[in-house]
């Protein structure tokens, strides 16, 4: 199946301070059917230097999606998903809140602060594995995204 606005490339940008799972997320994309390319930055600071392409990434191509860890140093993920939605440029990246946190008020602010879905990390790796290919799935082929 072609979609009208499907890229050939799909940018994603995993911000998460866990090496482990940083790795388990690329090892998962890399083996998924798409054809996606991932970034990592490792918190909230580089997050938004790599979204508003300031410093070593003023050559960064503008994601397609953002995977977004809640518990980052420098600056957390709500911080980064308010800036995020606040700005006009960013506003319609869609964000994926991927965390360990299970707590309602986490839940309930990504949504407030208007997460496109929020995500419990499955601690089992296998399930962990089918939920970041389930991820890049549903993004990659269902959803029609905006023209960046």
């Amino acid at each position: 199946m072609t979609l009208r606005n499907a890229p050939d490339v799909f940018d994603i940008l995993l911000v998460e301070d866990n090496p482990g799972d940083a790795r388990l997320a690329q090892e998962a994309l890399k083996e998924g059917r798409m054809n996606s390319r991932l970034k990592v930055v490792v918190d909230g600071v580089e997050a938004m230097a790599y979204l508003r392409r300031e410093g070593a990434f003023a050559g960064a191509p503008r994601p397609h999606m953002v995977l977004l860890d809640l518990n980052l140093p420098r600056k957390d993920g709500r911080q980064v998903l308010a800036e995020m939605k606040a700005d006009t440029e960013l506003r319609r990246i869609p964000v994926v809140v991927l965390t360990t946190s299970q707590a309602d008020q986490d839940i309930m602010r990504s949504y407030d602060l208007h997460a496109n879905c929020y995500i419990t990390k499955p601690v089992d790796l296998d399930r962990f594995i089918a939920v970041v290919r389930s991820i890049e799935e549903y993004w990659c082929s269902v959803v029609t995204l905006p023209p960046r």
